[in-house]
């Protein structure tokens, strides 16, 4: 699992941009879910199975401008 939170991190900001167009941003909840995994907060896979269930209509919008923005996507760990 460490291997595919490294690998989303050494992608460029342009795959990181694709990635988080609709569709394609579960991706972006999968890398939530499995960096929370790998760190144990227990916060953070809540969380994440929560943006399962009620964030992916608007949470590609958000993953867009926080990667333009600050170049990662935002999350509590």
């Amino acid at each position: 699992m460490e291997k595919f939170v490294k690998w989303m991190d050494s992608q460029s900001l342009l795959v990181k941009v694709i990635f988080a167009i609709p569709l394609l941003d579960i991706l972006w909840v999968a890398y939530r879910l499995v960096k929370s995994l790998v760190k144990k907060s227990v916060l953070g896979i809540v969380l994440a199975i929560l943006l399962i269930v009620i964030g992916l209509p608007w949470l590609w919008l958000v993953d867009i401008i926080t990667l333009i923005v600050a170049g990662k996507v935002i999350w509590v760990d």
